[in-house]
């Protein structure tokens, strides 16, 4: 098993988590990978059970290509580069439109030897789409290549558990107190 970004091996398998939460939601899931390359849709089809919630992913190692097949747009690229929080977010979501998924998993950074676009090794961004929006992190990471890109698919499926939780919570809240979790309907309110 792989370890995460402070080089800890994670109890269990943080794909498994994922799959089996989307299983139970009913839910699927796509990928988008730049500095992954595939690892992170390697790692959730190693799990068994996983042909009902993962849609599909794509490898946009290529600026080009980030655009091309994954929606970003061209001038956030070509302002900023291919490693920015902003893009890490755009495929997502690119991802999540293109696969038909309920959520849209992404990776891009810098994995070395070398900097890239005047950005660090190890500065890597993960980022999910889903349902309630978005949400990217930022990771400087340590290590080789293999490691930075290793703790990347660890920490993107830690990303997704933790956008799911949060869903699952603000849903039972909502449940618990009578409210929509913030979907109320104004005119609704006002007829009361």
């Amino acid at each position: 098993m792989d370890s995460d970004a402070d080089g800890a091996r994670p109890v269990g398998s943080p794909a498994a988590g994922v799959v089996h939460s989307l299983s139970e939601r009913h839910e699927t899931l796509a990928t988008v990978e730049s500095l992954t390359g595939g690892l992170l849709a390697a790692s959730i089809v190693e799990i068994a059970g996983v042909s009902g919630i993962f849609r599909g992913g794509l490898v946009v190692y290529a600026t080009e290509l980030k655009s091309r097949l994954a929606d970003v747009p061209e001038d956030l690229l070509a302002e900023r580069g291919p490693v920015d929080p902003d893009v890490a977010v755009a495929l997502a979501e690119g991802g999540r439109r293109r696969c038909g998924a309920d959520w849209g998993l992404a990776t891009t950074g810098v994995a070395g030897p070398e900097p890239q676009d005047g950005k660090p090794v190890g500065l890597v961004y993960v980022a999910v789409a889903g349902p309630s929006g978005t949400r990217v992190r930022q990771l400087d990471l340590d290590g080789g290549r293999d490691h930075i890109r290793s703790a990347a698919v660890v920490e993107a499926l830690r990303l997704l558990a933790a956008r799911i939780h949060e869903t699952d919570a603000a849903q039972a809240d909502a449940e618990a107190t009578g409210t929509d979790g913030g979907r109320s309907d104004p005119a609704g309110a006002r007829r009361r």
